[in-house]
């Protein structure tokens, strides 16, 4: 196995969740195609990253909101925390938290999704 390729994350509505992700978050989108009659695939990621996410609200096992710490890395969490503050975004908690292993900043996603941005420090 190379790397994690997807993650599946449950949301209620898949044009509001995109919005979020695409709007707020700055993804970008790979694919939004129908995959059925009731199914559409919605797929977000960072730009140039390996790994991405399916906006999903066909999940049978997993309800919207129940995902917890999806940690997303940044080299410069001050300048993303400003440029999420500037779009309209609301931190979790007090900003940016440290930690022994990394400085990190949680938000929610429209559904209550858990969601964290960190810079890992040195050693952790």
């Amino acid at each position: 196995m190379q790397f994690l390729q997807l993650v599946f994350v449950p949301v209620s509505d898949q044009d509001r969740a995109k919005s979020f992700y695409v709007d707020m978050l700055g993804f970008e989108v790979l694919a939004d195609e129908p995959m059925g009659p009731d199914r559409r695939w919605l797929q977000v990621g960072p730009k140039g990253a390996e790994t991405s996410i399916v906006l999903a609200t066909w999940l049978e096992r997993i309800e919207p909101g129940a995902i917890e710490n999806l940690v997303f890395q940044t080299d410069d969490i001050e300048a993303d925390v400003t440029e999420l503050r500037e779009r309209g975004l609301e931190l979790v908690g007090d900003g940016i938290q440290d930690m022994p292993w990394a400085r990190v900043a949680r938000l929610d996603d429209p559904d209550g999704n858990r969601l964290a941005v960190q810079t890992r420090l040195a050693g952790g």
